[in-house]
């Protein structure tokens, strides 16, 4: 099958080992140990450089969806940064305190994204009625949903995602993500996959001093070129 490859970055050497892997799509984050949060101006601009098709993540903070009206207006900052950047598009979400998508706050995002592909983010995986946000989100003008199927890993959530295809009938793409790397990408072969998005990380020790200071952390995950080169064959396997 052909799948187009997503792989999430946050630095410069993530960058380098998405292209040198084969990746045919960034996002692009910060602290990715976060969940991602909005990449640097410079950054953006770096991944946009590789010749890359790069998704940029507008989140101002970890934690929950539901943003203040001072989170929103950074938001909209951070997206005309990402497009003096030049980025493909960006990655947004929004939740209301129930969990269902805030269509008021995404209608506003997408608005201000307009001439840039949107993807919906995993907020999507914390809605109560994932065939509602589904409508939600077809009718807001999302190009795809990234979702895990509402569980903890893809493979996992393998059903719901089955499902969500069926329903999205082509209308947007449902883009599987969480725990995809070549040694369980065989759960998910049997969907109707076009796309999927993955983190291809590996552990490496934390650089010297900058751990004793708390620069680093005692062990760092770093985007790994094979991991990505591995999943690649796992796909046309």
């Amino acid at each position: 099958m052909t799948v187009l490859v997503e792989i999430c970055v946050d630095d410069v050497a993530g960058v380098r080992a998405a292209l040198k892997g084969g990746a045919d799509r960034i996002e692009l984050c910060s602290a990715l140990d976060l969940g991602g949060l909005t990449p640097s101006a410079g950054l953006m601009r770096h991944a946009v450089a590789s010749g890359l098709p790069v998704m940029a993540m507008i989140r101002p903070r970890a934690g929950d969806f539901v943003w203040s009206p001072d989170e929103i207006a950074v938001m909209q900052a951070d997206i005309e940064t990402a497009r003096a950047a030049e980025v493909a598009g960006v990655v947004l979400g929004a939740s209301r305190p129930d969990g269902r998508l805030d269509g008021d706050v995404l209608g506003l995002l997408i608005g201000r994204a307009a001439g840039m592909v949107a993807t919906l983010h995993r907020c999507f995986d914390l809605t109560p009625d994932p065939f509602e946000a589904l409508e939600t989100a077809v009718d807001l003008g999302f190009r795809r949903i990234l979702t895990s199927g509402q569980a903890p890993t893809a493979t996992e959530g393998a059903g719901l995602l089955a499902a969500l295809m069926n329903r999205a009938a082509g209308r947007i793409i449902i883009m599987p993500g969480a725990g995809i790397r070549a040694e369980t990408v065989d759960g998910l072969k049997h969907l109707a996959l076009s796309e999927l998005h993955a983190s291809c990380r590996s552990a490496k020790p934390g650089s010297g001093r900058g751990v004793s200071l708390g620069f680093s952390p005692a062990v760092e995950q770093r985007t790994d070129a094979a991991r990505i080169r591995a999943l690649r064959q796992a796909l046309a396997g």
